[in-house]
């Protein structure tokens, strides 16, 4: 019961933690609109910071381009992601499609690099027409925005779970050290007890072994009386037999 109480205790505090984590996510992942060179071209796009190691992030935007390239955001493309990394983080997307941007193909570059406090995610859209831009096309700027932060929502979760998870590992491996400490006191509990009604044991029996002992004592010396009275008696019929003898002797 104890050790129930304690994993529930454990998971409310990582809610609790999750709760605040997700409440500062939404305080730090703004997106801002910059100019970043890519493959010799500079051109302007959306940039998010997320907190986490760009390896793990660069890993997850692959994913995440494949998916929303393919027409529906939330829902998974069966198409392969075209041909996309240039090395060093950089993604591209060609002929790609995403309704809530444009309802013709996009071409989409990106880029994830490493800094100082964990992961920049960039990207610029080609709608064909015209480029992502804050204050030329402030509707689909709109949805970029959405799609990167749910991009970032998704990572933190992904991160705040695994440490639910690794939390949970640790409660449990630590229960389990508890229950085998427990069980353990109690196999000591139970050989104590063995012990000690052993020793009461032994110590009747020690006591069974005196009183055998004197018992035997006594009838060491009662045997020794009964050898002497045997003696006396075979010593008495000796006498007698050569009383006997010696009368008949006279008669002859």
């Amino acid at each position: 019961m104890k050790g129930t109480f304690t994993r529930v205790r454990a998971v409310a505090l990582l809610l609790l933690f999750w709760g605040v984590s997700m409440t500062a996510w939404a305080q730090r992942s703004t997106v801002e609109e910059a100019e970043l060179e890519v493959n010799g071209i500079t051109r302007k796009g959306q940039r998010i910071m997320i907190q986490l190691d760009s390896k793990v992030v660069e890993k997850a935007w692959a994913a995440y381009l494949k998916e929303t390239s393919g027409g529906v955001v939330k829902a998974p493309s069966l198409l392969p992601l075209p041909k996309a990394q240039a090395g060093k983080g950089i993604y591209t997307v060609e002929s790609g499609k995403i309704d809530t941007i444009s309802r013709n193909p996009i071409r989409i570059v990106s880029k994830v690099e490493p800094t100082s406090k964990g992961s920049m995610v960039w990207w610029s859209i080609d709608m064909g027409n015209a480029y992502l831009n804050q204050k030329e096309t402030p509707r689909e700027w709109a949805s970029g925005v959405a799609l990167l932060q749910q991009f970032a929502r998704n990572l933190y979760k992904e991160d705040i779970l695994q440490q639910i998870n690794e939390a949970q590992n640790v409660v449990v491996n630590s229960q389990n050290k508890s229950d085998l400490v427990v069980r353990q006191a109690n196999e000591i509990q139970a050989r104590i007890s063995k012990n000690q009604q052993r020793k009461l044991e032994l110590e009747a029996a020690l006591v069974a072994n005196a009183q055998e002992l004197e018992q035997l004592k006594k009838e060491v010396e009662n045997n020794l009386k009964q050898q002497e009275a045997a003696k006396a008696e075979i010593e008495n019929m000796r006498r007698a037999a050569e009383i006997v003898k010696a009368k008949l002797d006279k008669i002859e």
